[in-house]
Order: structure tokens, then sequence, then C-alpha cells
């Protein structure tokens, strides 16, 4: 077996998060929606894209608890960008120096799931 790839990531939400999600993850990230299957759309939630070809799903939850550790990382090109649109849309960001020179910032989403976005990317060695 060989994975290819990611196909898209789920992040957890409350019902009725949508209009909440459309505006973080459509306005502040700036990822454009995507139309959700017809057959799943009873169920709530937003469909976005992710630069690439991957997805972010947004899944209602009825007994929500936001993630706190586990989370995904966007990655961008210029890290002050994001700060400054982060401070233009009223999202609190935390910078991050462990991984330096890598610079990074960690940030919750309105339903308190943890995000995490890294200017270029995190550098790895195999194992």
């Amino acid at each position: 077996m060989t994975l290819t790839g990611l196909d898209h990531l789920q992040i957890e939400a409350p019902p009725g998060h949508e209009a909440a999600a459309r505006a973080f993850y459509g306005g502040f990230l700036g990822l454009k929606e995507l139309e959700k299957p017809a057959a799943l759309q009873p169920n709530g939630g937003v469909w976005f894209a992710l630069p690439g070809g991957q997805q972010l799903h947004t899944g209602t939850v009825p007994d929500f608890s936001p993630r706190r550790k586990g989370h995904p990382c966007f990655r961008c090109a210029d890290l002050n960008a994001v700060l400054a649109r982060a401070e233009a849309f009223g999202v609190e960001v935390r910078e991050d120096a462990q991984l330096a020179p890598t610079r990074r910032v960690f940030l919750h989403d309105p339903f308190g799931n943890r995000l995490e976005i890294v200017e270029g990317e995190h550098l790895s060695v195999t194992v």
C-alpha cells in the first residue's frame, strides 16, 4: 500500500457554526468555499479549498468540545502579513519561537480549535 497524499482535514464545530466558519475560514484565512455534496448538506458544515488541491471541512458535532492540542498547520509565505491581517480581523495570535529560525504562530478558530500557521515550512529529517 502506498499513500499518495492528504485529501482533506475536518475541523469539528458546534451546531449552527456555518456563518462563523465562513467568516473565519473564508473571510480571515481567505479560503474559497466549495459546494458540499447534496447528500451531505443536511449534516451541516462547510467545505473550503486549500492550496494544492486539499480541502478543509467543518463538521457539526452535537456535543462539541474544541481541540486544544491537536491542530492543522497552514503554510504562508509572509507571516508578517498574517499578523497584520489577524490584527485587522481582531484575531488573537501567539507567536512561538521554539523552532527558530522557523517562524510560526498559534491561534484559535471561533470555536476554540487550535490552529498553527508557519512561515515557509517545518524542516524535517527522515529517520
